[in-house]
């Protein structure tokens, strides 16, 4: 079989991983010009100051992922390009930028896929409470419209926002992303219901404009399963997935929070303070998100926690998904198992977990459309002849476009893969160490592009869509 022909092989990037360009042409400063600037917060001290320097060399970049046969390109939008205090002046020269970097995209035939947030906050919000505050969800709000009136004529399908779950996450519970606190349960469900709402107000506006165009979000799918059958580890895994995933989508595709979840935060006085307005919009835009974006990397394995957790300690290095740590709250552990496959960061190489994912996506939200918005392995790709020869990447995606194929054929509603990431990028706590890229990019050398053997792997599957899977 091959791959439908409306389905989109893509692949990714975000704004603050390949931009540079950070205080150029009215750009105003975001939390991550400020949080990465402190000492120990990234690996060596690297910063998105320059990255890869798309900023000058989209044209390059572009033109490159022409030649590989990219049919979609999901990048996301600098906040403070558009508007450098987060909600007052709009930077004409910010929305120049975007419109060529579309154009671009359009020129060759690549499709557009934006995402609006993807963690770089203008910096006078995150000072302000960021998404513990409801100014920074209205602010938000008015940013997308601004995006959805400059860009929706060309661009046809959005995301809103990009991993919930570790932005807010890592930004109020493990200290390893801005604003850096930890352990504050409170301020971290507070800020995922400002998500939320801000996302639904999103979507409102963007129906009401008929832009004839789709509009989503993309959460980080983490699937947990137990590790055995023990009635207590199989507990653990629902908690697991209840708090990771169910409590980032329930509210989105079914307008209301997951029961289970609702009433332990009320137990525990972590409920966030909402209002019935709040509650209200997203009842009232549930039923208005055309898809949702999945970015998998792994399953987790879990098993019931049963040694005392008092307040964690968090560094950079306990905050990247190695499995062997306790949940925030205590209630599970994950587990690395014997039998299991890893790549060198400790993560699991898992396409079934995907794939039994995707059927529990299914049995609880019905026949939503998916899109895979991020998949790929992290790893030191070995140059060898000069040559960039990363074959564990192209076995690791060659085996999640099986199953993914697999579960299109089993009637799930997947209608395109996006591989993490189209050209090596800054990641945000590992800086140049760990690559993800169909793209080289020689930090000795002028920052010069250079293709991988995954380049040439992927523009062969994307000509022959998949048919030898």
């Amino acid at each position: 079989m091959k791959f439908p022909h409306d389905f989109l092989f893509g692949a990714a990037s975000a704004s603050y991983q390949i931009e540079g360009a950070w205080n150029e042409d009215g750009k105003g400063l975001t939390n991550w010009d400020v949080f990465s600037k402190i000492p120990g917060k990234t690996y060596e001290g690297t910063n998105g100051d320059v990255a890869i320097d798309h900023y000058h060399r989209y044209k390059e970049d572009i033109k490159l992922m022409a030649e590989m046969g990219l049919e979609s390109y999901r990048f996301s939008i600098s906040w403070a390009r558009i508007l450098p205090t987060g909600d007052g002046e709009v930077n004409e020269k910010g929305l120049e930028f975007y419109n060529d970097v579309i154009n671009e995209c359009l020129k060759y035939g690549i499709v557009p896929f934006v995402t609006l947030y993807h963690w770089d906050l203008p910096l006078t919000l995150e000072e302000d409470g960021g998404w513990t505050n409801k100014r920074t969800a209205e602010a938000f709000v008015q940013y997308a419209e601004i995006c959805f009136r400059s860009f929706g004529d060309r661009v046809k399908h959005w995301i809103t926002f990009n991993e919930t779950v570790m932005f807010c996450g890592l930004g109020y519970l493990k200290g390893a992303h801005p604003p850096g606190i930890q352990n504050d349960e409170k301020k971290y469900f507070q800020a995922t219901h400002y998500v939320f709402y801000a996302h639904a107000k999103a979507v409102e506006v963007y129906k009401a404009l008929n832009h004839y165009g789709e509009i989503g979000i993309t959460h980080v799918f983490l699937p947990a399963y137990s590790v055995d059958d023990n009635k207590e580890n199989v507990l653990a895994a629902r908690h697991a997935n209840e708090y990771e995933t169910f409590w980032y989508y329930d509210p989105i595709l079914k307008g209301e929070y997951p029961t289970y979840v609702a009433r332990q935060l009320q137990e525990k006085g972590w409920t966030p303070s909402w209002t019935e307005e709040e509650l209200a919009t997203l009842k009232r835009n549930a039923g208005k998100n055309d898809f949702i974006g999945l970015n998998y990397y792994q399953p987790i394995r879990v098993a019931k926690n049963h040694e005392a957790v008092s307040s964690m300690e968090h560094s950079r290095e306990t905050s990247t998904l190695t499995p062997g740590l306790p949940s925030f709250d205590g209630f599970y552990r994950t587990v690395k198992m014997e039998d299991k496959t890893y790549t060198r960061w400790g993560w699991e190489i898992s396409p079934q977990g995907f794939l039994d994912g995707l059927h529990m996506l299914k049995e609880r939200y019905g026949d939503v459309k998916m899109y895979v918005t991020e998949n790929g392995l992290g790893d030191e790709d070995p140059i060898i002849d000069g040559e960039v020869v990363d074959v564990p990447r192209i076995k690791y995606i060659e085996q999640h476009l099986q199953v993914i194929k697999r579960a299109i054929e089993e009637g799930i509603h997947l209608k395109g893969y996006y591989a993490w990431s189209v050209i090596d990028l800054l990641s945000w706590l590992n800086g140049y160490k760990k690559q993800y890229g169909f793209i080289y990019v020689d930090h000795n050398n002028n920052l010069n592009r250079k293709k991988k053997l995954s380049y040439h792997w992927y523009k062969h599957i994307i000509e022959t869509r998949g048919e030898e899977l």
